[in-house]
């Protein structure tokens, strides 16, 4: 068998080549790609020509060294799966487009062990900034939140301290306000589909939303349906056939999301159960999947794309030097509930 020859590598671009193509100094050169000191525009357009026909891409860490920040901005959220996320961070990206910051995405699967180790590995390469899904951590992700000396900003959740600031919806808010809108709407026979939510604290607080005004109403969730693991259509179209298979008289089902909602939706009208007459439906978060539905689900928009943006903001006019020491900390954003084509008209 024969060895495998290690990789030959390019030489690796130095300042001095910028210079020696450019025919200028390499103090000149570090001054045109840093954007700092006096350079005349010709000199400037010679420079950037030269550095991009040559492919060179400046040694951010001796920068970092220096100043012992870099800009990136660690983006930690518990999944990639869930159609929630990409909006969040494109929210992000429209304000980071126009300064110097990258955001960098963490993963934690929803794990408390896992996210205290996103935490540790973002904060270790100096970010300017921290963007954390949740207000939920374990002691010491807290701890090195506290002590990083860079914004923190937790996003989607605004019912509980924040280490820094905080941007998001109050989901107690939200599962009280659906809960009042199915109401109105004189339905009585509720059950509940949603995740098992021991560490999904923005779903547990949206049915303890939920499920107090009920009680505040004198009532109380009909049938419960659960599942683990990410949310599908499928999984959405088999607890709706398991929670009506052993509860005929229910009137309304309420989904913790809008995936599972979908799937629940679809599976109704195949099975010609006259929606929203005899039987009315609504999720959350206000996805664009639900337009593309036979009827559009009644839902409430988390306004993720907003979150993101408030959060990256935030941010950036730290980096900056811009934020007003003054400035609110808890920024909380309302939720906007659609009643779409599964709820009857409000009594």
């Amino acid at each position: 068998m024969a060895e495998r020859s290690s990789p030959e590598y390019r030489h690796q671009l130095t300042l001095r080549d910028v210079s020696e193509a450019s025919g200028v100094s390499e103090m000149t050169v570090s001054r045109v790609l840093r954007n700092r000191g006096e350079v005349s525009d010709k000199t400037r357009e010679k420079v950037l020509l030269a550095a991009r026909q040559l492919g060179y891409v400046p040694n951010k860490i001796a920068g970092a060294l220096a100043s012992n920040r870099v800009n990136l901005v660690g983006v930690i959220i518990p999944s990639l799966s869930n159609m929630v996320f990409p909006e969040v961070m494109m929210g992000i990206s429209k304000v980071f487009d126009d300064t110097p910051l990258q955001p960098v995405v963490g993963v934690t699967d929803y794990l408390p062990e896992k996210e205290e180790k996103v935490i540790f590995e973002m904060l270790s390469w100096r970010p300017s900034g921290l963007i954390v899904a949740g207000l939920e951590h374990t002691d010491a992700a807290r701890r090195m939140m506290e002590a990083a000396g860079v914004p923190i900003v937790e996003i989607m959740d605004v019912d509980g301290p924040a280490v820094d600031s905080a941007v998001g919806i109050s989901h107690t808010r939200a599962g009280r306000e659906t809960a009042k809108e199915i109401l109105k709407r004189g339905y009585r026979k509720i059950g509940f589909l949603g995740t098992k939510m021991p560490l999904d604290h923005r779903a547990r607080k949206r049915f303890e939303g939920f499920e107090a005004v009920l009680r505040e109403s004198g009532l109380s969730l009909e049938a419960e349906e659960y599942y683990s693991g990410g949310s599908a259509l499928a999984k959405g179209r088999e607890m709706t056939a398991n929670i009506l298979k052993t509860n005929k008289d229910l009137d309304f089902l309420y989904y913790s999301n809008d995936m599972i909602g979908a799937g629940g939706l679809l599976y109704c009208l195949e099975a010609g159960i006259d929606v929203p007459g005899k039987l009315g439906l609504a999720g959350f978060n206000g996805v664009d999947l639900i337009d593309g539905l036979p009827r559009k689900l009644a839902t409430m928009d988390s306004c993720r794309v907003e979150i993101g943006k408030a959060a990256a903001q935030i941010i950036a006019s730290e980096a900056e030097g811009k934020r007003d020491a003054t400035a609110e900390k808890r920024i909380e954003i309302s939720p906007i509930f659609a009643p779409g084509d599964t709820l009857r008209a409000a009594t």
